[in-house]
C-alpha cells in the first residue's frame, strides 16, 4: 500500500491508500476524521467538498490522493477555531449566511481562497467567485454580503 505525505491544516501527515486515484474527500473524512468537507455531487459541480490546496480552492471529490503528495491542504477545521474563527467564518456568522449549512463549508473555503487573491472585491466579483458553489436554500445574497464583509475585516 502506498503512503502519501502532505501538510494538512499546518501539520505533516501521511495517508495510506491502495488506490492512487482515491479522492481526497474520502481520505479527509475517513482517515483524518475531518467531517467539515462534505460529499455533495461527487462530480466537482456543487462545491460542498471544497478545500484549499496550496491556497487555491479545489474540489476534494475530484482531487486524487496521489496528486496531493507534497502539497499543503487546508480544510474548514484548519481555517479557524470555534473561539477564534477566521475572518470569513466570522463574516458568515455575522451575516447569518447559512440556512441548512450543507454548502457553507465549501462556500467559506472558496471565499477564503478568493479573498487571498482579491483584497477588495465588489459584490459582483464575490458573486462570480462563488459561481461554482451551489446553495439549495438560496442564501446567496447573505453569502455575498459575508464575503464582502470579510474583505473589509
Amino acid at each position: 500500500m502506498a503512503s502519501y505525505g502532505f501538510r494538512l491544516n499546518g501539520r505533516t501527515v501521511a495517508a495510506e491508500s491502495w488506490d492512487p486515484a482515491q479522492p481526497l474527500l474520502y481520505v479527509l473524512r475517513n482517515t483524518f476524521n475531518l467531517h467539515g468537507v462534505k460529499f455533495g455531487c461527487g462530480l466537482g459541480q456543487c462545491g460542498a467538498c471544497t478545500v484549499m490546496m496550496d491556497g487555491k480552492a479545489v474540489r476534494s471529490c475530484q482531487t486524487r490522493i496521489d496528486r496531493v503528495a507534497g502539497h499543503a491542504v487546508t480544510t474548514i477545521e484548519g481555517l479557524g477555531t470555534p473561539t477564534a474563527p477566521d475572518r470569513v467564518q466570522s463574516a458568515f456568522i455575522a451575516e447569518q449566511a447559512a440556512q441548512c449549512g450543507y454548502c457553507t463549508n465549501g462556500m467559506i473555503m472558496t471565499a477564503a481562497a478568493f479573498l487571498a487573491q482579491t483584497s477588495k472585491p465588489t459584490p459582483e466579483q464575490a458573486r462570480q467567485s462563488l459561481a461554482g458553489n451551489l446553495c439549495r436554500c438560496g442564501t446567496y445574497t447573505r453569502i455575498v454580503r459575508a464575503v464582502v464583509r470579510a474583505a473589509r475585516a
